[in-house]
């Protein structure tokens, strides 16, 4: 509040007192002083005043953004991929194929290993016909 004074020695202080009587003279100086003082006062009460509205409009406008939901449902947000990602991990880690799938692998196997065989003996007939034809065209 007395910042101004931090500057100004003693002696100062009574010069400014001893121009101010002669300035206004010993009748008026009180009044001033009241003047002063109300004044003082009422800016007083409008910087607490003009604080409080600050503070009360941060407070409403921090309830009207609702930050503390705001940042808990972007955390949600973003876990939940992650807890996705992380439970997909670890099925694949102890993925345990079931006894079904077994069997239902090894038909579709067993049709290719016939096919196979049939493929093979298929062609032997053929080369066994092939050479059989060629064994008769040596005799005639």
């Amino acid at each position: 509040m007395l910042l101004f004074l931090n500057d100004i020695s003693g002696s100062e202080i009574l010069v400014i007192i001893v121009f101010i009587l002669i300035f206004f003279g010993p009748k008026s100086i009180p009044g001033i002083a009241r003047s002063m003082g109300k004044t003082m006062r009422q800016i007083k009460d409008a910087s607490n005043e003009l604080q409080q509205e600050i503070k009360k409009s941060g407070v409403d406008l921090k309830n009207d953004l609702n930050l503390s939901n705001l940042v808990q449902d972007t955390v949600r947000e973003v876990e939940q991929p992650l807890d996705q990602a992380a439970v997909e991990i670890e099925n694949s880690i102890r993925f345990e194929p079931p006894r079904n799938a077994q069997i239902v692998e090894t038909i579709p196997m067993q049709a290719q290993a016939d096919t196979a065989k049939e493929s093979a003996s298929n062609d032997t007939d053929v080369s066994q016909t092939t050479g059989d034809l060629s064994k008769d065209k040596d005799k005639e």
